[in-house]
């Protein structure tokens, strides 16, 4: 990937990120996840009622690798949470398995308690 591709992808990643309170970086659309792990944040988020965003990575290779390299993390999805790097789908899983997930959202002002 040219410098110039790069530097256009992840300030498209950080625009991103700042501007959604809550963005999956995933496989496919919220309403049609292309990957299981994809799915699973998907049905989290959802169940706990969380308003998010979806991006993605399938319509563009620089993008799929650049969400790699902005947060440097190896997989796919990607959860931020008010500008900060939540992790992946098993992240994500145990976080809403112990409670945590929920807390965290409750604390940056995404849901009531």
């Amino acid at each position: 990937m040219s410098p110039e591709i790069a530097d256009k992808v992840n300030d498209f990643i950080a625009r991103t990120v700042a501007e959604n309170p809550v963005v999956v970086f995933m496989k496919g659309e919220p309403d049609q996840p292309r990957c299981g792990f994809s799915a699973v944040v998907v049905q989290i988020l959802d169940h706990l009622g969380v308003e998010y965003a979806g991006v993605d990575v399938l319509q563009s290779e620089p993008l799929r690798q650049g969400i790699k390299a902005f947060s440097d993390w190896p997989t796919i999805p990607q959860l931020y949470v008010a500008g900060e790097f939540v992790g992946g789908s098993d992240i994500v899983r145990e976080m809403f398995q112990s409670g945590e997930l929920k807390t965290f959202m409750v604390e940056k002002g995404l849901l009531a308690a």
